[in-house]
């Protein structure tokens, strides 16, 4: 497993400048920003920077000033469990490690701060903010090396701790496979939030078999099913009325995502987020 780690880490590398060529992080660059002080307006001031409530309570208009950070603070955050040990193996997993790992290294490339996030059912890792390589290895090597069979994470708890860790605006990588209901709203108020959909090509277009057993990733039960050519496409029905859902809520907060299938070019799907 080591030697795979590795191999997955070198690759990353590799590819990072292909991944940044032209491109940066976050088209906020420059331009995240926080809280500085009110004052009174001015003519010639941005109306939409108006804090109506304190301009309401004081009658004359007042403006919220915020100081831009020259310096992105990006954070990468896994939500991960049974799920992502799909079919044969864990390869959504991995491929879940390697694009974190990419990301890491091109925000290290990119002398970002950097800050990982690992949520399993039973462990929360999180790194201190660095733009420290060895860092970044050991966030890739606790997503890479997560034990996460028969396992399940609540997302809205971890996405509430999320929250109350990232007190400065940043730039929010969130890594998933997305099959639970997850609510994003409170979080890309505050932050740029991207979203990495990793799933199997099998899982959205899967073989029809004649009889199977199935394995649950999460809780381990166990089902002797008939896989018609009915039941795929009640199947397919349910994942696409779940990802219509999950795609609406991604539009409604101005949250930006792709998808990544395990056979895919990862880093030719992540520059369609900074294209």
């Amino acid at each position: 497993m080591y030697q795979s780690l590795k191999s997955l880490q070198l690759s990353a590398r590799r590819q990072v400048h292909t991944l940044l060529s032209g491109h940066h992080f976050s088209k906020l660059q420059g331009e995240i920003s926080d809280f500085s002080e009110l004052r009174e307006y001015q003519a010639g001031d941005d109306i939409r920077k108006i804090h109506w409530m304190i301009s309401a309570k004081r009658m004359t208009p007042y403006i919220r000033e915020s100081h831009a950070y020259r310096e992105i603070s990006v954070a990468l955050v896994a939500l991960m469990d049974g799920s992502l040990y799909f079919a044969q193996g864990n390869d959504k997993q991995r491929k879940l490690a390697e694009i974190a790992t990419i990301l890491g290294y091109a925000c290290e490339e990119q002398d970002n701060l950097f800050r990982g996030f690992c949520y399993t059912q039973n462990q929360e890792f999180i790194t201190p903010p660095t733009k420290q390589l060895d860092t970044i290895n050991q966030f890739s090597k606790t997503l890479f090396e997560a034990s996460l069979l028969h396992s399940s994470l609540d997302n809205h708890v971890a996405i509430k701790r999320l929250f109350a860790h990232l007190s400065r605006p940043s730039l929010v990588f969130i890594l998933s496979d997305f099959l639970k209901e997850i609510d994003l709203s409170l979080l890309a108020q505050k932050h740029e939030v991207l979203c990495i959909i990793v799933r199997d090509k099998e899982e959205e277009m899967p073989k029809i078999e004649t009889e199977a057993t199935l394995l649950c990733p999460t809780d381990n039960t166990q089902t002797h099913a008939r896989l018609s050519t009915g039941n795929i496409k009640k199947y397919l029905k349910n994942l696409k009325k779940h990802d219509e859902k999950l795609v609406t809520h991604f539009s409604k907060y101005g949250i930006c995502y792709v998808k990544i299938r395990t056979d895919e070019d990862s880093v030719k799907k992540l520059r369609l987020l900074f294209d």
